[in-house]
């Protein structure tokens, strides 16, 4: 079966879409039954992003997948050809655009609102992420539950609990700085629990900066590197107000950190109990869940090593070939 997959996303950013790329790829490389091709547009930059929808998705990819001469097309985002062509798959990794368009820019809201749900309409199976974006796809989408098939994502290799740990202090948050992390709040979450904030993920939108005073950005780091500083955490927070998964949840319990994460959201079913949850809205919420986490740190960690033990790679790529074969027979 000769599969093409869009691969824009890896020129375009380094965060959840290009990690989901590069984790679940190999994979797919490594199977007998499939061919995988890369289809590729563009660069980094808001610029490109805004060609890459306004062509490459419409005109440019469709053409790329015909001279490919594909069985199927994977899209690894809801951004999609308006009109299918040949079998089409898309994975959706959550719905942020739909539910709070304000913490986006104004093309990516007014080009989200009109093409995802014609892309998702148009798919012949949708792969979510968890549940969570399951439901929010029949939601907010009415997509029918049949068409959905949900896959989880996983921790990389590099995450593991033995290794090297940094030095120091801290408290462990990841995420590009953007209005969903909810770093305000967990700034000054920090400063009430008495802890240094060190902050991983590279700038992004809607304005969002650290505090000097109580935080410490570290811009973009290397998974080594991520590694390394998820097992020196006193804990990991990930008080994220919107996630379709949340990677950082599962791979810093890989890496036998204890973590503390948002209630009610896709990281709580990540997490699978294993962490200490918290009302994302309250600073005094998060900060004593930093506290409980810290004073809980070994309990944590030795049980999210066991729930960071259920989700992989390999059966994600197994999974999606599943789905793959379903669409095509």
């Amino acid at each position: 079966m000769r599969v093409g997959i869009d691969a824009s996303p890896l020129a375009q950013t380094r965060a959840g879409t290009a990690r989901y790329l590069e984790r679940l790829l190999p994979g797919l490389d490594a199977r007998s039954d499939l061919d995988v091709v890369r289809l590729r547009f563009g660069g980094p930059g808001r610029g490109a992003a805004a060609v890459r929808d306004a062509y490459w998705y419409p005109i440019g990819l469709p053409r790329a997948a015909r001279q490919a001469r594909l069985d199927i097309l994977h899209c690894p985002t809801f951004r999609a050809p308006l009109r299918r062509r040949l079998p089409l798959v898309l994975t959706v990794h959550d719905l942020a655009v739909l539910r709070f368009p304000e913490a986006f820019n104004a093309w990516t809201r007014n080009y989200s609102k009109r093409a995802v749900p014609r892309a998702v309409r148009e798919a012949d199976a949708v792969i979510a992420v968890s549940e969570f974006t399951k439901r929010e796809l029949i939601e907010l989408l009415r997509v029918p539950a049949e068409k959905i098939r949900v896959v989880p994502n996983a921790p990389g290799e590099e995450f593991v609990p033995g290794g090297a740990a940094e030095e120091g202090e801290y408290v462990l948050t990841v995420g590009t700085l953007e209005p969903r992390k909810n770093l305000p709040r967990l700034g000054a979450a920090a400063r009430r629990a008495g802890v240094e904030l060190r902050i991983v993920g590279a700038r992004g939108w809607g304005g969002v900066e650290t505090d000097g005073s109580s935080a410490r950005w570290l811009g973009f780091v290397t998974d080594d590197e991520l590694a390394r500083l998820y097992r020196g955490a006193l804990c990991v927070a990930y008080p994220s107000l919107y996630e379709g998964f949340g990677l950082p949840v599962i791979e810093a319990m890989a890496c036998g950190a204890a973590v503390v994460t948002s209630a009610g959201s896709a990281t709580e079913e990540v997490a699978g109990g294993a962490a200490v949850l918290v009302d994302p809205r309250d600073p005094d919420a998060i900060a004593s869940g930093i506290q409980e986490a810290i004073e809980r740190r070994e309990e944590l960690g030795r049980r999210g090593l066991a729930r960071a033990a259920e989700f992989s790679w390999a059966r994600a790529a197994e999974e999606t070939a599943a789905v793959y074969r379903e669409v095509a027979s």
